[in-house]
């Protein structure tokens, strides 16, 4: 984590005093994993298995049993973000079947006859930035008809010649994905060429994993039938709370893969898959 403490301000506004039982903050992290409806009865197992997994848990009275004045009224607070035992504070992520959320909630005790106040809001939390210093690992690629894999009928393929290359697939997660692409040839006219980034999610325990790819976000680097040898760049900027450094545990794992898709007007659509390892640096 870039901060070991988590401080602000209980702001209480109200045009005249208020009376209360007390007032607590509650601090949490979980870690929220499901099953996609495919994977369901499959993975029996699993729903005894694996139950939310809590990273961290803190509470505090802030206010004993009391009056707050009219007006605005601030109160400081400080929680340690410390774990028990061996517990590791992930980086905060919102998947589609791997969810890791940091709250903290706010209660106002009050008598019988008046309502409980509660507020929750969410913190991010980052990891350290790793200290090796990262490598990048440029890589080529060529798609052809023949590079192609899963093709039923390679012969009714039109031809093509694509080339470019990714700066790297080990990405700092506040970096941009750069590279460049070219299309050298193509028999068919190119309707659109199109980045996207994908999250593969897996959970499971010892009787078995899910492992479900869905797509974050998907953006075109082109459009209609590009200049055949003109560089394309490709640029792509990994969304904060879609994205986290590439994770891996007993319980679960979470991975990133690049797609680029080129359509062609025949509604052909070519794809190419690179693996991305994202990293805090």
């Amino acid at each position: 984590m870039l901060r070991e403490v988590l401080a602000g301000v209980v702001a209480i506004v109200s045009k005249e005093a208020v009376q209360h039982q007390g007032i607590t903050l509650t601090m949490e992290g979980i870690v929220n994993l499901q099953l996609s409806s495919k994977s369901v009865g499959v993975f029996e197992a699993f729903y005894n298995s694996v139950k939310p997994i809590q990273l961290i848990t803190s509470n505090i009275e802030v206010v004993k049993q009391g009056k707050v004045p009219g007006g605005k009224t601030e109160i400081p607070f400080e929680f340690p973000l410390h774990t028990k035992g061996n517990k590791v504070l992930y980086e905060t992520y919102h998947g589609v079947f791997v969810n890791i959320q940091y709250t903290l909630r706010c209660d106002m005790k009050r008598s019988l006859l008046a309502k409980d106040l509660s507020k929750t809001c969410e913190f991010m939390v980052h990891c350290l930035p790793q200290k090796a210093k990262l490598q990048p690992t440029p890589v080529d690629f060529t798609i052809t008809p023949e590079t192609l894999q899963n093709v039923r009928e390679r012969s009714l393929l039109p031809k093509f010649l694509i080339r470019g290359h990714l700066d790297a697939t080990n990405c700092v997660i506040t970096k941009p994905l750069t590279g460049e692409l070219v299309v050298e040839s193509s028999d068919v006219a190119i309707k659109s060429i199109e980045l996207q980034l994908v999250r593969v999610e897996t959970c499971g325990c010892a009787e078995g994993y899910a492992r479900d790819a869905t797509e974050i976000q998907n953006i075109q680097i082109a459009e209609g039938d590009v200049c055949h040898s003109l560089p394309i760049p490709i640029y792509m900027v990994f969304p904060r709370l879609f994205t986290c450094p590439t994770l891996e545990t007993i319980n679960f794992k979470v991975e990133f893969e690049v797609n680029v898709v080129i359509v062609l007007h025949d509604e052909h659509l070519i794809t190419e898959n690179f693996p991305l390892k994202l990293c805090r640096a």
